[in-house]
């Protein structure tokens, strides 16, 4: 049996301006550096160590992973890095504040390119796919290290890793458009011949934050 764990990164710039981010290459903001600590620091409480680290190429992930691994005393750890772990790509969408977006197009509209599985934003991915670019890299390498160490950690993003979770647990659909990730909260999967096993979150309960994300989706 190994452990898998996934995280999302912290709050990023354009995260707290409510800015759709995409493939944008952002960095946290400061409530971001401590989410991603928060999340080390509860990792550390465990006693993890990682044994394989992964992320995307994007910043606000690569330092999420790294101030994690900092903060369990293994900061000299390398990250692979892999564009298939990237945040979905937002087309037209991105740069664009999600509420003055809402106003142009009508909130029902801009809900569907947002919450929807199959429907893109012009120019952009759905979370269909995001799915399909995501599933075959996890599948082929990130389950692949889960096999041959104990410990592998993701820090990726909103959307990446709803397609990991939907894989995970089996969700449906319509299931997955409706899940949400927090920032900096790891999510710890005991894995066993490549299947889950287990599956449980690492919170601080007095800690209102570290239970509710400011918003279900990275912009």
């Amino acid at each position: 049996m190994s452990q898998l764990i996934l995280a999302r990164h912290g709050q990023s710039v354009w995260n707290a301006e409510n800015l759709f981010t995409g493939w944008v290459d952002v960095e946290l903001t400061e409530r971001g550096v401590e989410d991603a600590r928060r999340g080390g620091r509860l990792m550390a409480a465990e006693g993890i160590r990682v044994d394989r680290a992964f992320t995307s190429t994007l910043r606000r992930a690569i330092d999420t992973g790294r101030i994690m691994l900092e903060e369990i005393g293994q900061g000299d750890l390398e990250q692979t890095r892999a564009w298939q772990l990237n945040e979905r790509f937002y087309g037209a969408l991105t740069g664009r504040n999600k509420a003055q977006t809402a106003e142009e197009f009508g909130e029902e509209q801009v809900r569907i390119w947002r919450r929807s599985y199959a429907t893109p934003p012009p120019g952009g991915e759905s979370l269909k796919d995001t799915t399909a670019r995501t599933l075959p890299y996890f599948r082929e390498v990130v389950l692949a290290a889960c096999a041959e160490v104990d410990t592998v950690l993701v820090a990726a993003h909103g959307n990446s890793l709803r397609a990991i979770v939907k894989e995970l647990d089996g969700l449906s659909e319509d299931e997955v458009t409706k899940l949400e990730i927090g920032y900096g909260v790891p999510i710890v999967y005991e894995i066993t011949d490549g299947r889950p096993t287990g599956k449980r979150l690492l919170e601080e309960p007095a800690t209102a934050d570290a239970r509710t994300p400011s918003h279900v989706e990275e912009p």
